[in-house]
C-alpha cells in the first residue's frame, strides 16, 4: 500500500470556515453514540495485533484445531491459546469440543469479511 505524502500545505483546508448548519445536523443524527465509538475502538484494537491477524485469516479459510494453528503459524501452543482466549473474550472466534479437539471457528461472516476489506485495502 502506497502512503500518500501529508505535507501540511493548506489546499487540502477550506480557505473560509463556515460550516453548514444543515448538513451538520443531518450527518450528527447518523453517527453512532459516544458508547458506541468506544466499542468500536475497542473492536479494532484486536485486529491490531499480528498473531492474532494470522490467526483470523487461517480460521477465514477453514476451522482449525489448535495444534493445526500451532503448526501452520510455527507458534507454541501457550502464544496461541493465549491469542484465543483474547479473540474468545472478544466474539471474534468460537471452538468446539470434538473428543479431546478444540476446533476454532471465527463466530460469523462479518469478522472474515472485515479482515478480507483491510487486506484489499492494504493490497490496492
Amino acid at each position: 500500500m502506497e502512503k500518500n505524502n501529508l505535507e501540511n500545505t493548506n489546499e487540502d483546508m477550506c480557505e473560509v470556515f463556515d460550516s453548514h448548519d444543515d448538513v451538520v445536523s443531518r450527518v450528527r443524527e447518523r453517527i453512532p453514540d459516544e458508547t458506541e465509538f468506544a466499542e468500536l475502538s475497542e473492536f479494532f484494537k484486536i485486529f491490531g495485533n499480528p498473531t492474532r491477524l494470522k490467526i483470523i485469516s487461517l480460521l477465514s479459510i477453514e476451522d482449525l484445531c489448535v495444534c493445526d494453528i500451532c503448526d501452520a503459524l510455527d507458534l507454541n501452543q501457550t502464544t496461541v491459546s493465549n491469542q484465543l482466549r483474547i479473540l474468545r473474550a472478544n466474539n471474534i472466534v468460537k471452538y468446539q469440543k470434538e473428543g479431546k479437539m478444540a476446533r476454532y471457528s471465527l463466530t460469523d461472516l462479518h469478522i472474515e469479511m472485515i479482515y478480507k476489506v483491510g487486506l484489499e485495502h492494504i493490497l490496492e
